[in-house]
């Protein structure tokens, strides 16, 4: 099956690296123009000149979206360039976990702002035109803690749990518009954040070397990490006309690494 998305104009945030990285290109790829997210500039433009150069349509934003006022700005200049948005992907964040005695209320504040208001203020301006046009894509990018979380996983996995809520809500209310509203709910990924880590560690080992050692201690089903393409695959099928009548789920990309289904 052929996955397409001619015409569409897609916004995802957090788009300068990793998944969201991934799904820009696999868009562009698949037809669609392509607004990409993030705070720092320069990542951010090298991702939409590769996307460019690959024969894709990309265009960079960058700015906060932690702060209301630059989600609005974003979304006016994004809307602006292109038209329209048909196609949100709330992606940003980061991981963010400690033992919860020890986290304070401003890391709380600061993980509510990036996780949970920026994909509701993204949605709150995107909502009316999808629901107009009678067309809507909106993809959160959350992670397998949102259902079963851990201890000494607060607060990223609380965020996550509010951005399925949120997920569920705004499907409800988008349905009856043919505004589509789903959750993939994110494993173990290779990613930036792990190539990190593995510098960090100096251990003589290569990046392949070190993800087959994390993917034994954590007890990984298929025995390895996801790749960003295999996210980005899904997240395709979602944005897509193929995904007509599904909204309103948690899907686990994940290997079956999550106890819950």
């Amino acid at each position: 099956m052929e996955i397409r998305l001619d015409g569409r104009v897609a916004l995802i945030t957090g788009g300068s690296m990793g998944m969201g990285k991934a799904m820009a290109q696999k868009f562009a790829a698949s037809g669609a123009e392509v607004a990409i997210v993030a705070r720092r500039a320069e990542p951010l433009a090298e991702a939409a000149r590769e996307i460019v150069a690959a024969g894709g349509r990309c265009r960079p934003y960058s700015g906060d979206v932690s702060k209301a006022e630059e989600v609005a700005r974003l979304f006016a200049a994004i809307s602006h360039d292109f038209g329209r948005v048909d196609i949100l992907v709330n992606n940003a964040g980061r991981s963010q976990a400690g033992k919860f005695e020890e986290v304070t209320d401003e890391v709380w504040q600061a993980d509510f702002d990036l996780k949970v208001f920026a994909a509701v203020r993204f949605s709150r301006l995107a909502f009316p035109g999808m629901k107009s046009r009678r067309w809507g894509r909106i993809i959160n990018v959350l992670n397998i803690g949102a259902k079963a979380p851990g201890p000494g996983s607060a607060p990223t996995t609380v965020m996550r749990a509010a951005g399925m809520a949120l997920t569920k809500v705004l499907a409800g209310e988008g349905a009856p518009y043919n505004v589509l509203v789903n959750s993939l709910m994110t494993g173990l990924i290779v990613s930036d954040q792990w190539a990190r880590r593995w510098r960090r560690e100096e251990s003589g080992r290569s990046f392949e070397e070190f993800l087959d050692e994390q993917a034994k201690n954590q007890r990984l089903p298929m025995g390895r990490f996801g790749t960003a393409e295999e996210f980005a695959n899904i997240a395709c099928f979602l944005a897509s006309d193929a995904a007509s009548y599904i909204s309103g789920t948690a899907i686990n990309v994940d290997g079956a690494k999550s106890p819950v289904v």
